[in-house]
């Protein structure tokens, strides 16, 4: 039913996909699948009018893409297809009519100059600067080192147990460097009282973070305010893994 240019390739739990998801939410940009996921799981009989009404606003707007949902646990990241647009086999992949970017970072930063509404990035220079650096530190520093492929080798070559050591290691360390980085810009967002690109990145990890690693935020009162932050805004929170299309059925009716 969907006309819309815009694809996002994503996972329901990827916080690199999540990060992009927040920042079309920002810039106005709603999920087609996502809506009609959670509009019929209601169940009453007129929501397929309503769904094609609500659709076809937001394509008169521009404002809807298509979520395409990857399966990792398959391995569809692997297929001929997927890796046709992305040949690492990483998530998230946009796709903007014939033009197909991948990685988190180079996917907003795409959104940022091609859809200028609501920028997500800040005037001042140097709190750019700092939203750049916090955005690198979550992107080089931490989330690498606990994505499924890395603590999947670290399982079998170096054993179960070590596992949650890694992770708990680089995430306290960059949380650490992110805690004393934002202290001196943040108010009510990472870097201000607007968010940004530091937040898009920070919100994830933070998620990761509480839900997937069990690892808690009383040593990190700024990080944990900011959390507290991200619940109540709308754009981060229609992100959420468990409000996707593809989130398990458990995960989705337990919240």
């Amino acid at each position: 039913m969907s006309t819309s240019n815009l694809k996002l390739y994503s996972n329901w739990i990827s916080t690199c996909s999540f990060r992009v998801r927040i920042g079309l939410n920002l810039k106005g940009y709603s999920s087609f699948l996502q809506f009609s996921y959670h509009l019929c799981y209601l169940g009453d009989e007129f929501l397929e009018l309503l769904l094609a009404h609500i659709y076809l606003l937001m394509a008169s707007k521009g404002l809807s893409y298509d979520y395409i949902p990857i399966n990792l646990v398959k391995g569809e990241q692997f297929s001929d297809e997927f890796t046709k647009l992305n040949p690492i086999g990483y998530l998230p992949v946009l796709v903007d009519g014939e033009f197909v970017v991948s990685d988190s970072f180079a996917i907003l930063m795409y959104l940022e100059e091609k859809y200028p509404q609501h920028s997500l990035l800040p005037n001042d220079p140097q709190k750019r600067a700092i939203n750049y650096q916090a955005a690198s530190i979550l992107s080089s520093s931490m989330q690498p080192f606990q994505n499924m492929g890395t603590l999947k080798y670290i399982h079998e070559k170096i054993g179960p147990d070590e596992t949650h050591n890694w992770v708990k290691y680089h995430l306290e360390r960059g949380f650490t460097a992110l805690e004393k980085l934002l202290k001196n810009y943040a108010g009510r967002y990472a870097t201000g009282d607007e968010a940004y690109l530091a937040d898009l990145f920070l919100a994830p990890q933070i998620y990761a973070a509480l839900k997937n690693f069990n690892l808690g935020l009383a040593e990190f009162p700024l990080l944990l305010r900011l959390h507290e932050a991200y619940s109540d805004h709308p754009a981060f929170q229609d992100a959420m893994p468990e409000k996707q299309p593809d989130s398990p059925p458990s995960i989705t009716t337990a919240t």
